[in-house]
């Protein structure tokens, strides 16, 4: 099976061929790429497979994984077809590389964000958990989507209080429609507009380690 999607894979430079890996699959924002979200990631490559999955429809310069009718507003059929292309890309590359299932993880920003909560609740534990910066969950998803349990799920979910895209209200929103779906939930604000600080990144990687449960070789 040929991918729907192109993607960047950065595999860890000392790899045990006897080993499967937790892996990190990276969903940019719209117009933009997947190499705009490995340095987000770049602090784990050490432990972790990073797999940047690029939007397959264009916009401008970048790409998108979906287009919209206007803000906030998905075109369905583009968004439906999104959800379960990935869902497929994402059994795809657990086949072909060392990718342990069990640690699968998605790390979002802004339309990226809104498939990786949309992916959590379609894949349930399929999914270790994800990351969700910037977003949110379109209503269709929560009601009219077949919802699996998110109970094992852990969720870093993360907004700016400045967010000129999406409101800040947006972000406490997703919070608390997410507090009651698992006990593994984080959920914090930074004075930011629509936009990761290094605190954020910062926050996440160490997130990231500890859910995973790994532990950084310090550089001798």
């Amino acid at each position: 099976m040929n991918p729907v999607y192109s993607y960047d894979i950065h595999l860890p430079a000392r790899m045990d061929p006897n080993k499967t890996y937790p892996t990190i699959f990276t969903l940019h924002g719209k117009g933009s790429n997947e190499k705009n979200m490995y340095g987000l990631a770049a602090p784990l490559s050490d432990e972790f497979i990073i797999v940047g999955i690029r939007g397959n429809l264009t916009l401008g310069a970048g790409f998108q994984y979906y287009e919209l009718k206007s803000l906030g507003n998905p075109i369905r059929e583009l968004f439906d077809q999104a959800v379960r292309q990935l869902e497929h890309f994402i059994h795809y590359a657990t086949e072909k590389y060392p990718i342990d299932p069990a640690k699968r993880y998605l790390l979002g920003f802004s339309q990226g964000a809104i498939l990786s909560m949309s992916l959590a609740l379609t894949m349930g534990d399929q999914l270790k958990g994800i990351v969700a910066l910037n977003g949110y969950v379109p209503d269709f998803v929560k009601t009219e989507y077949t919802l699996k349990s998110t109970q094992e799920v852990s969720v870093f979910i993360s907004h700016g209080e400045y967010d000129s895209v999406f409101p800040v209200r947006i972000g406490h929103e997703t919070a608390a429609y997410w507090e009651k779906r698992t006990p593994r939930f984080t959920f914090k604000l930074y004075p930011t507009d629509h936009g990761v600080s290094e605190e954020n990144q910062r926050d996440v990687t160490e997130w990231l380690i500890k859910d995973a449960g790994v532990h950084l070789h310090t550089k001798e």
